[in-house]
This record gives structure tokens, C-alpha cells and sequence, in this order.
């Protein structure tokens, strides 16, 4: 079966993300998503608290800051230090069992890989609905995980509810985190979607913008 997987949301355990469970829940069964992975920034207990969720499926990961750019640890259930080189990151990640994707790895304004980027990554997110600018960050990471044949997926990076599901991954896999997990591995999915729209964006910062002067 396929199925629809946003492999990067942010929830409120992210100091800049916005999204609570309930948020969750909603704006991805409203989007027509089978699944979320949530990548909080740095830390894993959010995710491992939703992935025990009945009546959907969550997929537990992170989002590491490493020394040279940010790094998706996929279906890992344990923290991982940031500030590690690139290297020691995927190593610590496929030492949990995870699997490595290179997010937004051409975008601006983002604490992207670029060049670093390399086959000890098991996939590149090649479509990221926050990035910017939208078309040239695609087309840069296409034609990266191309010269290194790495798998291609896609995912929102959601900070702020509505905006889970504008990019995804069609995974050829059963509903199980491990399943779906193995499929991506092999590259069984393909990658979708488009660009957080301008009023969305504008929406999301004078949200945060108040939250923080809270």
C-alpha cells in the first residue's frame, strides 16, 4: 500500500515550534496524512510521548544540530548530543537504529549541510515546504542526492499547525513505523509538495512573535 508521511513537523517541545498535539492530530488527519514523523529541535522526549498515540500513527525523530548543519534522525528512541561533527551525527543515529536524511540542505536561512552532505546519509530531503527560496532550494538538493544516488523525500518542516502535509513522502509500506521506516531505506517512496504559502508564513511569525513576548 502507499501511504502519506510528513518526515519533519515541529511541535512545541521545539523552542520555536508552535504545533500541540491536539494541532497535530487535527491539521494531519484534516491534510489527508497516514502518518508524522515529529523531528523536534534537539530533543526526543515530545516525540517519543506522541508516537504512544492510538488513532494515528507518529513516527519518533529529531532534529540535531550538528556542527556543520541540521540532521533528521528518523525512528530513533533515544537523544542524541548536538555539536557533533556530521560523521559522529549519522554514526550516533545508526547506532540507534535511525535512519540519516540530509534536511533542507541547500536553503538559505536555514543551518543547512551543503556541501557536506555524503553516501553515509541514508536519504536527502529534496522537497522542504519552509525552505527558501522555494524552487532553487528543490532543484539544488534534487541534483545533490542525485550525484550521490541517496533516496529523495520531502517534508513540511511545520512549525505551525496548517502547515503540516504542504510536502510529503508517498512510501510503499504498511502503517507501522519500522515498516515504513525499511521502505524509505530502500527508497520506496517518492517525494511531494510545495512551498509554505507568504500569508501562512506571515501568520506563523506574528504567532510566535506574541508567544515569545508572552
Amino acid at each position: 500500500m502507499k501511504i502519506k508521511v510528513d518526515l519533519h513537523v515541529h511541535t512545541c517541545y521545539s523552542y520555536d515550534g508552535l504545533i500541540t498535539e491536539k494541532d497535530l492530530l487535527f491539521y494531519a488527519k484534516k491534510n489527508g496524512l497516514d502518518s508524522v514523523a515529529v523531528t523536534d529541535h534537539n530533543r526526543i522526549d515530545g516525540a517519543l510521548k506522541l508516537s504512544k498515540e492510538k488513532n494515528f500513527s507518529i513516527i519518533p525523530g529529531i532534529e540535531i544540530s550538528s556542527k556543520n548543519g541540521h540532521i533528521i534522525g528518523l525512528n530513533v528512541q533515544e537523544p542524541i548530543p548536538k555539536n557533533l561533527s556530521v560523521e559522529e551525527t549519522i554514526d550516533k543515529i545508526h547506532e540507534l537504529g535511525g535512519l540519516a536524511i540530509a534536511c533542507h540542505p541547500q536553503a538559505l536561512f536555514k543551518s543547512s549541510l551543503k556541501l557536506k552532505v555524503s553516501q553515509k546519509f541514508d536519504a536527502v530531503e529534496v522537497i522542504n515546504a519552509s525552505a527558501f527560496p522555494f524552487k532553487y532550494s528543490v532543484e539544488q538538493a534534487r541534483k545533490l542526492a542525485c550525484s550521490l544516488n541517496l533516496v529523495q523525500v520531502a517534508g513540511s518542516d511545520a512549525h505551525y499547525g496548517p502547515e503540516i502535509g504542504l510536502a510529503f513522502t508517498l512510501v510503499e509500506a504498511e502503517l507501522d513505523s519500522e515498516e515504513i521506516v525499511k521502505a524509505i531505506s530502500k527508497g520506496l517512496c517518492q517525494p511531494f509538495g510545495r512551498a509554505v504559502p507568504l500569508k501562512l508564513r506571515l501568520k506563523r511569525e506574528i504567532l510566535a512573535f506574541k508567544t515569545r513576548i508572552k
